[in-house]
């Protein structure tokens, strides 16, 4: 397990996935907002979830996220694009509603730095949202990502569309995190 200060990034459980796909997934709107691809209707067993849990790949790291001092389940999060080739990768997050606004976000980025950086030797992580998205932003930002650009009207958002803003972070910016 990887550790920040209140969070763990842990291997996906089986018990996970009703949980994370019911709640994260079939939130349309919210799920709308997190990919970029048209939400479809998949049953939270099935092998499509994008919670499911899958062997090991070269390209995508998924995590689950639990609370240290409680065990709960509070999200997901993990890393995707990864390119060995270039060293770089994309992560992302997302957490269940009941444990939003609590101050996680920046903790589970910061762990999935460590991951990147330290246990794959990565070089770039970057983390690309929607320019409204003031949270996911913040945390990128106290974990020392700088905003490289906005990509306007990128990202089509349940109807309209959003500018999506990109932030970096390079191997010799990040400070490991322990307090």
């Amino acid at each position: 397990m990887i550790r920040g200060n209140k969070i763990g990034l842990r291997a996906r459980h089986e018990a996970d996935v009703p949980v994370l796909h019911t709640v994260l997934y079939n939130d349309v709107a919210t799920r709308s907002r997190q990919d970029p691809r048209p939400w479809k209707p998949i049953p939270p067993e099935s092998a499509h979830s994008p919670y499911a849990v899958v062997g090991p790949s070269d390209q995508t790291v998924p995590f689950s996220v639990v609370e240290l001092a409680s065990e709960d389940l509070v999200g997901a999060a993990g890393l995707w694009g990864i390119d060995m080739h270039n060293r770089s990768a994309h992560l992302g997050l997302s957490l269940l509603p009941d444990f939003r606004g609590r101050g996680l976000s920046s903790d589970i980025v910061r762990a999935l730095c460590e991951y990147g950086f330290a246990v794959l030797g990565l070089q770039r992580l970057q983390v690309e949202t929607l320019a409204d998205n003031a949270a996911m932003i913040a945390a990128a930002k106290r974990a020392g990502f700088t905003i490289e650009g906005t990509l306007r009207s990128a990202a089509w958002v349940y109807g309209t569309f959003v500018d999506k803003v990109e932030l970096g972070l390079l191997a010799h910016e990040w400070t490991p995190y322990h307090d």
